[in-house]
């Protein structure tokens, strides 16, 4: 896990190159390098170190002139190690240096190969690649400066004042200056046609603890994220088992603005019955409020619910980094893959209800996973997300419709995971934390914190300043006070219209208060939350 930057193309002052890198310090706090080659293009790295500690530094080389630079784990490199890749000679026990061997092997055509999170580039000679895991797991932009060079960067921070243009690099695809953009990742459930597979509650639970179990690779301590909800309870029980037959005891984390926070107590029911090391978080809106403009600078994003969600996030990566823990597993992903956000109960169809879980799963790096990402690396954590293993998406994705669509399930979303982990006779969960509704997770950690964080944006924009929005933000403009303050901090980290261009706002569908709050939504519980004033929320 790190921050890569690479710039290709000559006469780019290796210098400041290397200061570019360092706005990704966070990213890597272990070990920093830059290699310059021969046709003048500059490769650099800031390394967290989780596999070979001790010989792993990036950039890699490969056998030959070809060298890399990775930001992610690949789970399967052993394997490739022993198998297409016997005969080559590695210089490294890292589980990067696989991809410059694939390529000295395959050429371009090897991405589909990798079973993992990455973001690389590969420079050889004149000739470079680079490519993103196939859901956009982790980060990476791409931009041109007025010389024509191209930039690669984990974060948009190393490249946004050096580039004329710059972009988010599409998950799944990789990019040479011969072909371009090609999409190498074509999975069967993109068509929801093929959703035409019979309900196997096992297969689902197999699969589900397979993608857990290749997650726990690590030479360091590993935790998980625990806020009692359905997602993160069921990734903390299974690695809780995974971890005991090793003989080790797992450690977990909830934050909430107190311990009767929704999320705080249920995850203490979870830890109680799984005897988790259990850390509970406590944080006040003040706090919260404190480090908006830094989270907004990390997250890169003035996306609502990102940011809502994106403050209690970095403080309780924060509080986990301080505990030593370099690795932590997170439920991210299942709530868009069997359909969880309550607004999916009033689907008007089977095949819009299945369009919807896939076009959520294809634009989580928009949202979720961009929140995810850069909330722990900005405290030097990775974060690693079970339910986008890209084989239990094949399994998950493509059950039938009818069977996994809440309504027919008198409205209890995720039914079918729910049902699949409902083991009486080995249970995984309490029953009250298996099938307690869901929360979204600014929600969970207290109803307070959204309430006064949306008031306290009011006190802070005026009505003259929201009135000129569109005139002072032409694109994606803000139509509440809550928006025009986060994209007012956004704008002043990041001025340039490509960098707005790269925001996509979460926005639930088929329902009347489009506050991307779970509360928003009729459905909720005893959610008590008031309509926005407006028709559309930005």
């Amino acid at each position: 896990m790190s921050g890569l930057l690479a710039v290709i193309g000559k006469g780019k002052d290796p210098k400041l190159v290397k200061e570019l890198s360092e706005r990704m310090l966070h990213r890597g706090p272990d070990e920093s390098d830059v290699r310059i080659m021969e046709n003048g293009s500059i490769l650099c790295h800031e390394s967290l170190s989780i596999i070979d500690l001790n010989s792993g530094r990036q950039p890699i080389q490969g056998t030959d002139k070809a060298w890399m630079v990775h930001d992610g784990e690949i789970y399967n490199y052993q394997e490739l190690k022993n198998t297409v890749l016997q005969h080559h000679t590695f210089r490294t026990e890292s589980d990067s240096e696989v991809i410059v061997h694939l390529y000295e092997e395959f050429g371009y055509d090897f991405c589909n190969k990798l079973d993992g999170d990455f973001a690389f580039v590969v420079v050889d000679g004149d000739k470079y690649i680079a490519g993103r895991d196939p859901i956009g797991v982790k980060p990476l932009y791409y931009g041109l400066d007025e010389r024509g060079r191209i930039y690669f960067s984990s974060e948009m921070k190393a490249i946004a004042d050096q580039c004329k243009s710059f972009s988010t690099f599409p998950p799944g695809h990789y990019y040479t200056a011969k072909t371009g953009f090609v999409k190498y990742y074509h999975p069967e459930y993109e068509d929801h046609k093929n959703a035409n597979q019979t309900l196997n509650l096992e297969l689902i639970r197999e699969s589900l603890i397979q993608a857990t179990r290749k997650r726990l690779l690590a030479e360091v301590p590993l935790g998980v994220v625990l806020s009692g909800g359905l997602d993160t309870s069921l990734i903390s029980a299974i690695t809780s088992r995974l971890l005991k037959e090793k003989g080790q005891k797992l450690h977990s984390f909830s934050i909430g603005l107190d311990a009767d926070a929704p999320d705080n107590i249920s995850a203490r029911k979870a830890a109680e019955f799984l005897g988790t090391e259990h850390h509970e978080i406590h944080f006040s809106v003040e706090e919260g409020v404190k480090v908006l403009e830094k989270v907004i600078y990390h997250i890169e994003t003035y996306d609502i619910i990102s940011v809502r969600s994106g403050v209690p996030m970095y403080l309780l990566s924060k509080a986990i980094a301080d505990q030593g823990i370099k690795v932590i597993l997170s439920g991210e992903g299942a709530d868009e893959v069997f359909g969880g956000h309550l607004y999916f109960r009033n689907a008007p169809s089977e095949e819009e209800f299945q369009d919807e879980t896939i076009e959520r799963v294809q634009k989580l790096f928009t949202a979720d996973l961009l929140r995810a990402d850069k909330t722990t690396m900005a405290n030097g954590l990775e974060v690693r997300i079970p339910f986008l293993d890209t084989e239990f998406l094949d399994v998950a994705i493509r059950i039938k419709t009818e069977e996994k669509q809440p309504k027919s399930y008198d409205g209890v979303e995720k039914y079918i995971l729910r049902k699949a982990f409902d083991t009486p006779e080995d249970p995984y969960l309490p029953s009250e934390v298996l099938w307690r509704q869901k929360e979204q997770f600014s929600d969970g950690v207290g109803y307070n914190w959204v309430d006064q964080l949306i008031e306290y944006c009011a006190s802070q924009v005026t009505d003259e300043q929201l009135f000129g929005a569109s005139a002072e933000f032409p694109y994606n403009s803000p139509t509440t006070k809550e928006a025009y303050l986060y994209r007012s901090i956004f704008h002043k980290f990041y001025p340039q219209v490509s960098a707005a261009q790269t925001v996509r706002k979460w926005i639930p569908k088929w329902q009347e208060n489009l506050d991307p709050s779970g509360r928003a939504n009729a459905a909720h519980l005893n959610g008590n939350f008031e309509p926005v004033k407006t028709s559309v929320i930005a």
